[in-house]
């Protein structure tokens, strides 16, 4: 689906924004024109002032921005560790100090003690967290989370929210997050944006897009308004 005359600012200072639409509206398309893997026919794309609608994925990875993938982008074959580490790449050129910074990501998202674990072994809700971990190991100042929270149980996803809440907090992280888990969204999301046929349909607070006749129609539905979540 190709986005039509999108705006959408997130100001320093931003913990959490979210996008949310039905399925083929748009959002992993205006993802991948953030980080360089749609290129925009018209339009402008900014960071911190600065145009990266034309820069290739790395340097838009290098200059502050991360994303995770809908779908797992992970190298089945490969270690937890070594997955991570060719994050940590990014922000380190000499392998001890990429090893230093993946194993602190390791760590900070309760992986300890699964360095060596093959990716394929791992299970769904290890795949997310190391998603996560390598993404965080690349320092961004904005990560796009391309439905992280899917699939996971009531308890696992209760967990992977703390995990995001602290990164916020320690890395000081500022994150955009599509999500189809509404939970995740209403929870920690201070703005919310809503796409529809890859249009902007409203934006605002989540208490307001819950209440917005537009939303209500084109994607929450009003058996989600009638029980109140």
């Amino acid at each position: 689906m190709a986005n039509n005359d999108i705006s959408i600012s997130i100001e320093d200072g931003t913990g959490f924004t979210g996008l949310i639409g039905p399925n083929g509206s748009g959002k992993s398309t205006l993802f991948k024109s953030i980080n360089g893997f749609n290129r925009i026919d018209e339009g402008e794309i900014l960071f911190k002032g600065k145009p990266i609608s034309k820069m290739a994925t790395y340097n838009v990875c290098r200059l502050g921005i991360a994303c995770t993938f809908q779908h797992s982008q992970m190298f089945r074959t490969l270690s937890l560790e070594e997955s991570v580490l060719m994050g940590a790449y990014c922000r380190n050129n000499r392998k001890k100090d990429g090893l230093r910074a993946a194993r602190e990501k390791i760590n900070f998202v309760g992986l300890s003690g699964r360095e060596d674990v093959l990716i394929s072994k791992l299970d769904m809700l290890e795949r997310k967290k190391a998603e996560f971990a390598a993404a965080l190991s690349t320092e961004p100042e904005l990560l796009l989370l391309d439905e992280l929270f899917a699939g996971l149980l009531p308890t696992e996803l209760s967990e992977m929210i703390d995990i995001v809440r602290q990164a916020n907090k320690k890395y000081n992280v500022a994150f955009f997050i599509v999500e189809h888990v509404l939970r995740v969204i209403m929870s920690i999301c201070e703005n919310v944006h809503v796409l529809e046929n890859g249009k902007l349909i409203a934006s605002g607070k989540p208490e307001e897009i819950t209440k917005n006749e537009d939303v209500i129609r084109a994607y929450l539905g009003r058996d989600y308004v009638a029980a109140g979540s």
